[in-house]
């Protein structure tokens, strides 16, 4: 049962919620619950599908490969600046819609321990190897080891790295990187990572080149930038933007920073009407790119 309350909203109850929502949206469904609420109606651009089923659908041209890790790239650039850190970048976690536009999508899911995620082990083929095993303090280049085994695989058409536990995760990724040096070896903060790794039989770093036997010079220059062990070695968001790869399809002003996040709100503890008010304040005084506005078409769920 609907009610019109005033100019423009109507209030609607569904699951012991009440709702006041603009009419435009009308007949509300339940979409699904969670423990901090219910979510009825969704909306947001449209994107179509993500490059997990577009992957599946097709094998990608690499002008096309270079267009979608461009995009990603120029994103984290964007949230690294602000201090954030992905951690949990995968195919499925990037939306793609008709005109090849890519948008990231799922912060905070990373934050959950593999324990948390059963059943889910895909995650772990685009995970970097100092999160896996949890060798050491990590930083923003853990996405980029991520960005570049979703590149690798939209190049070969299947997955990088694909290890059935983390173990064997390592062992296919050291396969391609070699082994570790020493120097990087004594970083670790683990004394048991230190010793198996110092056990392991020497192997040499493999030649991309041999791998992504298809792919221009360029594409795996970028990748052996990205797909390194030491992530203090690997190259930056901001620093791959700049590679020869992306050279055809860079829009430098648009390759935007972010003020760093302020965290200082995130274990304040306010009454509910208080962060009702916070939230919408936070709604209001959002202030989309004109792009966003001119180019974006919503749809409702």
């Amino acid at each position: 049962m609907s009610l019109r309350t005033s100019s423009g909203f109507y209030r609607q109850d569904i699951n012991r919620t009440v709702w006041d929502v603009p009419t435009r949206y009308g007949d509300l469904i339940q979409i699904g619950t969670g423990a901090y609420g219910t979510v009825c109606y969704l909306v947001m651009p449209f994107m179509g599908t993500d490059l997990g089923k577009l992957m599946k659908m097709e094998r990608l041209s690499e002008d096309r490969v270079q267009f979608l890790v461009y995009q990603i790239l120029r994103g984290l650039k964007y949230i690294h600046s602000a201090g954030i850190i992905h951690r949990d970048l995968k195919p499925g976690n990037l939306a793609v819609n008709q005109d090849c536009e890519l948008k990231i999508l799922d912060f905070g899911l990373a934050r959950q321990t593999d324990s948390e995620m059963t059943g889910y082990v895909v995650t772990r083929w685009y995970r970097a190897p100092e999160v896996i095993l949890n060798w050491m303090h990590y930083s923003q280049t853990v996405d980029i080891w991520s960005v570049g085994c979703i590149m690798a695989e939209m190049l070969l058409g299947r997955p990088l790295f694909k290890g059935n536990d983390h173990l064997d995760q390592l062992r296919e990724i050291m396969k391609i990187t070699g082994t570790p040096a020493p120097d990087f070896i004594m970083k670790l903060q683990s004394q048991d990572a230190k010793n198996y790794l110092r056990g392991l039989l020497k192997v040499p770093k493999k030649d991309l080149n041999t791998i992504c036997c298809k792919a221009s010079s360029e594409a795996v220059s970028a990748l052996e930038r990205m797909l390194v062990l030491d992530p203090e070695k690997r190259v930056s968001a901001a620093e791959a933007l700049e590679l020869p790869q992306f050279t055809e399809f860079r829009e430098p002003e648009e390759e935007t920073e972010a003020l760093p996040y302020d965290h200082s709100m995130d274990n304040t503890e306010l009454l509910l009407e208080q962060w009702k008010r916070h939230t919408f304040t936070e709604i209001l005084t959002f202030q989309p790119p004109i792009t966003e506005i001119k180019d974006s078409k919503e749809t409702s769920l």
